[in-house]
């Protein structure tokens, strides 16, 4: 009886008959599929420590406005104190007092209360103590000060200590104006500090004029009126943005509103920083004196530019890593007659891969959770043990009962190890260093206790790296009762650096047996080419090493024949511009093989910061070339 034909499968699962087309299509969207996924967790992820970033920072800046403002309340009710218990208060001991109190305060200033009858001998005062031409003045309207009416009352600037002196406002009457006016009235009536709505300040920085009235009645002890008021003229945009990051370098872009009026809102400061787009922002109601500011956050466009995501990298080597799969297993299926026999053969060796890679993972699972604890063994001054905690017995497999009082540290360690780091210790002691306080004494290196690498011996026989920090342990007395040694496992780390470099090697094996050369080509904004990685092959191709094409890509045109290199510059910036496929023939003028023809071909793929970065290889077809030119050499003798 016959026996019914196997026929070969390729990879052990792709029949022979399938088409490859479907395959590289299958894979492609298998990739995509997969890529997707990522991403979104990745930008799901990404979404979440941006939020956590950008509520940190404004949580910082909140709390920063906060104390701005409570340092303007606590300064001005410092100096109103200092009127309320001073008999007398000279222009001089204002000055003296109010200088010190100027950090982010444009001007202060006393302006006592004055009725009609006593206006004349006030202003013979004020002009006596050396204020000369001192009169009470009213705005005129057009930003000067004229002598003011008669009125009951006046609240005329007395003293000022400003920042810088743009005009004085001395003698000028706070009562005159409505919007100062009704600031005074609010504090004489709570006997607190009351802050004016937004107004333009006299005396002051042009940059700096918007801003507001700060004010404090100022009460002999026992009366209930008082008998003047303290006033502090702030300027938004110096209380708030002073000491912030410069234009374009702010995380923040901040706003702060004032609230006062019913039917519009005024923001006294704009960072010029201007916001991103973004979703994330932070509102919160500040209060200075009797008046909320709301203060708005939104992150910046360097905030947004310097915690971008990585998604779209993820997307592009994910899709590219689909592509050249697809592209990969076309190419197998479509040889599969010729290469059975050698996809067989791959298949073979790729399941007894298979196999190591299960036993190594297994392997490596356990070292991974045996990872995560943290082994505690504390000893006495004779080095037994006298603490081994759960992580010490899950690592070591030493049941605690059986190692309590009857084991020792030394007992867990390699010993040549021990005397390799007793002779270390004696050398630079110059004195003998026993073997069992070699893993416990420092060796006069700098920071003090430092952990070491050292490999212990588990209860049946095997070995274990891991990082042990030994410290001594010290009584309420300060003397020295034992040791306590702190060991991670840190296997799986060494294990991983070497699968990496294992990875790396093969990296270079395989594309060590590629035809030609394949690269990645870079064009910056500003038309600067770079070389971001080369294979061996390239060398072959330019005889040039690769590195010396990393370091310097302007290398590649020094080999190009001279008649060719203007059409392959052409050839590249065009590829650049419609970020169309690069494919171009060229001569190389090489210092050893002299001239040969290449061709190479790269895919574009255009970068956020505006460059271009080409995917491609190159080979040599100079025999084809010769061929060609001996089949038009034939027709033409024909």
């Amino acid at each position: 009886m016959a026996l019914h034909q196997v026929r070969p499968r390729i990879l052990g699962f792709i029949s022979e008959d399938v088409s490859a087309w479907l395959v590289a299509t299958l894979v492609l969207l298998a990739g995509s599929f997969l890529t997707a996924v990522l991403s979104w967790a990745m930008m799901n992820l990404f979404g979440q420590q941006l939020r956590q970033r950008f509520e940190l920072q404004a949580e910082e800046r909140f709390s920063r406005i906060e104390e701005r403002f409570q340092e303007q309340e606590q300064r001005l009710d410092g100096l109103r104190r200092f009127f309320a218990n001073s008999e007398s208060v000279s222009n001089d001991e204002f000055r003296g007092y109010a200088e010190a109190l100027l950090r982010r305060t444009r001007a202060l200033a006393w302006a006592p209360r004055v009725r009609r009858d006593e206006r004349l001998a006030f202003e013979q005062q004020a002009r006596a103590e050396g204020s000369i031409n001192f009169t009470v003045r009213e705005a005129d309207g057009s930003g000067g000060l004229r002598p003011a009416a008669e009125r009951d009352e006046y609240v005329p600037v007395l003293y000022v200590q400003s920042q810088a002196s743009y005009g004085s406002p001395l003698g000028m009457d706070l009562l005159f104006e409505p919007v100062r006016r009704a600031t005074l009235d609010r504090a004489r009536q709570s006997g607190r500090l009351a802050v004016s709505q937004p107004l333009d300040l006299i005396g002051v920085d042009p940059a700096f004029t918007r801003g507001v009235l700060l004010a404090a009645p100022v009460t002999r002890p026992g009366a209930t009126e008082p008998f003047g008021y303290v006033v502090a003229a702030i300027s938004m945009r110096q209380l708030a943005g002073d000491g912030l990051p410069t234009a374009g370098h702010d995380n923040l872009s901040m706003r702060v509103i004032d609230l006062s009026a019913d039917d519009r809102e005024e923001a006294l400061f704009e960072s010029p920083t201007p916001a991103g787009h973004s979703e994330l922002s932070e509102t919160r109601r500040v209060r200075l004196a009797d008046r909320d500011y709301r203060v708005e956050l939104r992150p910046s466009r360097t905030f947004l530019t310097t915690n971008h995501s990585s998604a779209a990298s993820l997307v592009v080597l994910g899709g590219l890593l689909s592509l050249l799969l697809s592209a990969l297993l076309y190419v197998l299926v479509s040889q599969r007659q010729r290469a059975l026999k050698l996809v067989e053969q791959r298949t073979r060796e790729l399941r007894a891969r298979e196999q190591e890679l299960r036993g190594t993972h297994g392997q490596l699972r356990g070292v991974l959770d045996a990872a995560t604890e943290v082994a505690i063994i504390a000893t006495d001054l004779r080095g037994v043990i006298t603490t081994f905690n759960a992580g010490a017995e899950q690592m070591l497999g030493y049941p605690s009962s059986e190692v309590l009082q009857s084991m020792t540290l030394e007992s867990l360690h390699v010993p040549r190890e021990l005397q390799a780091r007793a002779a270390q210790l004696g050398a630079r002691f110059g004195k003998p260093i026993p073997t069992c306080h070699a893993m416990l004494l420092e060796g006069g290196e700098q920071g003090g206790q430092q952990a070491r690498e050292w490999t212990l011996v588990r209860r049946d026989g095997s070995h274990l790296t891991v990082n042990m920090l030994a410290t001594p342990m010290l009584d309420d007395q300060g003397l020295w009762v034992g040791h306590l040694a702190i060991c991670i496992d840190i296997t799986e780390r060494k294990r991983v650096h070497e699968a990496l470099a294992a990875r790396d090697l093969l990296l270079k094996k395989l594309s060590a047996h590629v035809p030609g050369g394949i690269y990645q080509f870079k064009m910056d904004f500003n038309g600067r080419f770079s070389v971001i990685y080369a294979s061996d092959g390239i060398r072959d191709i330019y005889e040039l090493e690769p590195h010396v094409l990393v370091q310097n890509a302007e290398a590649i045109f020094s080999r190009i024949h001279c008649l060719d290199a203007s059409r392959v510059r052409s050839s590249i910036r065009a590829s650049a511009d419609t970020l169309s496929p690069w494919r171009e023939e060229y001569r190389l003028q090489l210092p050893q093989r002299g001239l040969r023809w290449v061709r190479g071909e790269a895919t574009p793929e255009e970068l956020p910061g505006g460059g271009v970065l080409w995917h491609g290889y190159i080979s040599d077809i100079s025999d084809l070339k010769r061929v060609e030119e001996e089949l038009r050499a034939l027709s033409v003798t024909d």
